[in-house]
């Protein structure tokens, strides 16, 4: 989404969203969306029974959280001139009417499987300036949360993280991202059966079985581990715990890379300090 939006010439903090759904996976994505540089203020969530506003009575803890003072009250309203759609709710619910309300050059995430909230051959008769993404492997730009998970979990095992926290999730949201950029290798072409890819409108995430993920992953999970778990309330437990990985040598080799590090025991601290 933060590709997206970077292709699109526009700031996420400028943008105003509209979220489909105020469920689990809703509420998560907005709040790591303003931890990415959002505006609370500037997303509009709906549920079944339309916007989320403050005068409804009928809102728990979560949406509440979301709740705007407006008196817009459905989804026509508040999609007219917005940047961002994200549809976590149900298929077909986006009609072409309020696609076709978006501002200038739209970004739409229609995640709900297996069939979205606008299918993308239409979304694009509607809007030739769109960048989508879906929930489908067969259309471009997937959003698969296979895409973060397994890497996230191996890398925070490999460096005995105790916990997975708001930093581990925004350098993975960096390291994905980054890797869209890269030079797709030909071994990821043949597994999607494509003779290219390139950064731009129709390839803003890397594909899932590109092992690169592991590689950018990884390496960034350790960094937070030194740089910042280890300096939060469970620092003293984790170094104690941690004694073959923080080898006392100020050097540590990872995955083949080497990274310096400065321990300091009787503070129980460790600092990252980039690489020799």
């Amino acid at each position: 989404m933060l590709n997206a939006i970077e292709l699109q010439g526009k700031q996420l903090c400028d943008s105003t969203i509209v979220c489909l759904g105020a469920g689990a996976a809703a509420v998560a994505c907005m709040e790591l969306l303003i931890k990415c540089g959002a505006q609370r203020e500037k997303i509009y969530m709906l549920d079944r029974k339309g916007v989320i506003h403050t005068r409804r009575e009928d809102l728990n803890e979560y949406k509440q959280l979301f709740a705007n003072n407006t008196d817009k009250r459905t989804l026509e309203d508040v999609i007219e001139g917005a940047d961002l759609f994200l549809g976590v709710s149900g298929p077909n619910l986006l009609s072409p009417e309020a696609l076709a309300l978006m501002g200038d050059k739209p970004v739409v995430f229609a995640c709900s499987n297996p069939d979205p909230e606008i299918k993308p051959e239409l979304a694009h008769e509607v809007r030739s300036d769109l960048i989508m993404g879906t929930g489908r492997s067969d259309y471009p730009n997937q959003v698969n949360n296979v895409i973060c998970f397994p890497f996230i979990f191996r890398g925070a095992l490999d460096v005995r993280a105790s916990e997975i926290n708001i930093e581990m999730k925004l350098a993975a949201v960096e390291a994905i991202r980054q890797l869209a950029k890269e030079p797709v290798p030909q071994a990821v072409l043949d597994a999607a059966g494509v003779d290219a890819l390139e950064f731009g409108s129709g390839y803003i995430i890397p594909k899932p079985m590109d092992h690169a993920y592991c590689l950018a992953l990884q390496p960034q999970l350790l960094k937070l581990r030194l740089s910042l778990v280890l300096l939060v309330s469970s620092c003293q437990k984790a170094i104690c715990k941690a004694k073959p990985l923080l080898i006392p040598t100020k050097t540590l080799k990872y995955e083949g890379v080497f990274l310096c590090v400065q321990i300091n025991r009787r503070r129980s601290q460790a600092r990252y300090l980039g690489q020799p």
